[in-house]
This record gives C-alpha cells, sequence and structure tokens, in this order.
C-alpha cells in the first residue's frame, strides 16, 4: 500500500505567545503544504491569511478550523482568555485525531498558568491529552536528531523522582517504548537504560539503586524479548544515543534528559506521547513570552516537529501495507 499525503492538524497554541506567529511562518514554506494537508485551528482574530475553510481539498492548500474565544488578548501574558482558546483548540485536534479525520496532531506551546486560569490545573499538555483519549499508560518522548528519550518521571521535585523509581515503573515504560518505536519504523529497536548515579554507581561504590532497582527491571524486558543495555552511565549514554548506537534512552528524571536533548536538538527538538491512540507531536519549545509580537520568533522548531509528524505518519502506514494480504 503507497502512503498517502497525511492530514495533520496543527493548533495554534496561546495566542499570547509566539504559536500564532510561528504558525504563520510554518504556512509560508510551500514545501509542507505541498507534502501534508495541514489543518489549522486557532482564533478567528490570530488567523493567518490564505486558509480555506475547513480540511484543505488540493495540494498546497491549508485549511482553518475556529475556535470560540478572544478577539483582542495583550501579548506576552499568561490571560484566562488565552487559556481557554488554547484548550478548545487543542479539544477539537484532539477529537479529529482520535476520530481519525487526521492522522496526526501538532500542537503550539500552551501556558501553563493560563491553562490553569482557565480551569484546567493540569500539568502540561501530555497530560490533558492522555486525559482525553482514557489512557493512563502514557508518557513523553523527545526527539533530538538521531537520539530518541523516553522520561520515567516528568515535572515532580527531584527529590521525589528518585524515591518514585521503581522496578515496576521501568519495566512498563521499557514495554511502551519498545512499542513506540516500533510504531515509529524502528522494527527491532535497542534501548539504552540510563544509570542514577555517577558512572551508573561503579559497581555499587557510588549507590546500588542500578543493581538493586534497575537490573531486575532491564533483564525481565530482556525476558520478554527486548534489547535493552544497561545501566549506562549517564554522561556517556546520551552521547552514545546522539551518535546513532542506539535507538532510545530510558531516562530517569526530566533535566537528565532535557539537558543532553536541547543542547542537541538544535532549534529542532520535537516531543511525542507515547501511548495515545493517535499521533502527537510539539516542539520542545514553550509560549516565549518576551519575545511574542516582536515578529523575531524562529518557526524551524514547529516546521521539524511537522516534518517529523509527515515521516512517522507514513511510516505508520508503510507498516500497514506490510501487513496487508
Amino acid at each position: 500500500m503507497k502512503p498517502q499525503r497525511p492530514y495533520i492538524a496543527l493548533t495554534m497554541g496561546d495566542p499570547a505567545g509566539i504559536g500564532p506567529e510561528v504558525v504563520t511562518k510554518a504556512l509560508a514554506r510551500t514545501d509542507l503544504r505541498e507534502r501534508m494537508g495541514l489543518l489549522v485551528i486557532g482564533l478567528e482574530a490570530a488567523r493567518p491569511e490564505g486558509l480555506v475553510d475547513g480540511f484543505p481539498e488540493h495540494p498546497g492548500q491549508a485549511g482553518f478550523v475556529e475556535v470560540a474565544g478572544a478577539k483582542t488578548w495583550e501579548m506576552g501574558k499568561a490571560q484566562e482568555a488565552c487559556g481557554l482558546a488554547a484548550l478548545s483548540a487543542l479539544e477539537v485536534g484532539a477529537d479529529m485525531a482520535k476520530r481519525g479525520d487526521v492522522q496526526a496532531l501538532v500542537t503550539a506551546p500552551v501556558c501553563k498558568e493560563a491553562l490553569h486560569m482557565a480551569g484546567e490545573k493540569v500539568e502540561g499538555q501530555t497530560e490533558l491529552l492522555a486525559r482525553w483519549d482514557g489512557t493512563e499508560r502514557y508518557e513523553m518522548v523527545a526527539v533530538a536528531g538521531d537520539m530518541r528519550v523516553m522520561l520515567l518521571t516528568r515535572h515532580m521535585p527531584l527529590r521525589e523522582a528518585i524515591a518514585s523509581i521503581s522496578t515496576d515503573s521501568i519495566g512498563w515504560h521499557l514495554d511502551l517504548f519498545h512499542e513506540t518505536l516500533r510504531s515509529i519504523g524502528i522494527e527491532h529497536p535497542h534501548i539504552a537504560m540510563a544509570g542514577l548515579n555517577p558512572h551508573a554507581g561503579e559497581g555499587g561504590l557510588f549507590g546500588n539503586e542500578e543493581s538493586r532497582i534497575l537490573q531486575p527491571a532491564i533483564e525481565a524486558a530482556r525476558a520478554r524479548g527486548q534489547h535493552i543495555s544497561g545501566p549506562h552511565s549517564p554522561d556517556m549514554v546520551f552521547l552514545d544515543a546522539s551518535q546513532g548506537k542506539n535507538d532510545g534512552v530510558l531516562a530517569l528524571y526530566h533535566d537528565q534528559a532535557f539537558i543532553p536533548l536541547k543542547l542537541l536538538s538544535k532549534g529542532r527538538g520535537v516531543t511525542l506521547i507515547a501511548g495515545l491512540s493517535y499521533l502527537r507531536v510539539s516542539p520542545v519549545h514553550g509560549t516565549a513570552f518576551d519575545i511574542a509580537g516582536q515578529g523575531i520568533a524562529d518557526e524551524t522548531n514547529l516546521v521539524a516537529a511537522l516534518e517529523r509528524a509527515a515521516t512517522w505518519v507514513g511510516d505508520q502506514q508503510s507498516a500497514i501495507g506490510d501487513t496487508v494480504t
């Protein structure tokens, strides 16, 4: 089966941030509009020029779906009205993706403070989209070049993150990571497990979490047929990943993953949510309120997210075609 041109829903994010600007700049890329059918979701007052109403019918077109909300707002500031607009766009895009109207959802950045003002007390888009999708088995995966990293824990104090690490949690994360890498075209993934302590504990000299908690999970995953190595010294495992020596790294806490990711992404880092019933991709940057409305925001990261989404949709369609007899 030949992969078809994908339809991708693109939410504009918080209108007081750089979302509308980077979306508009990305839409100016004719190569993107030729490669995928883009359906932008947001406020009419932030609508980029030249979009058709609803789904684009022809290559080169991009469509627009309006959500209700404010007609004016203050740039560079968290506001309830902007949080409501961002939530509405996310909900419309998620519903389209769940129904299969689009093959992927790409989301411009939102402001957590604005979401809270709007009444949605949520950690972030990852948790919100997972809840709407009805899944409790999900996780963030960040991608920079050849480096793919799943987080074991996300936004929590480091002391709490370390205390929450368990053999069972590592086990289901390895299973989910393995499934996710296969879904984006890596047939036999090699996952490297990052250690917790310096030099991965140095045989117990610098801590025993590696032998006591991490190693049993790795051995169990290997028994399930997965190719897992480690625990590896955290100061080397990400360098190896950036050089293509593994297909993914399971990181144990937020900054262990995102310091190397942001250093190596060069403005093209993206995240996806493993475990959803549909493909969701997002740039790694935030709303950048400090430069919002100045016309200087760089769309490179959003373009990378759209390109990754289209590639992964193609990989999934090819995999489905391979199963057809």
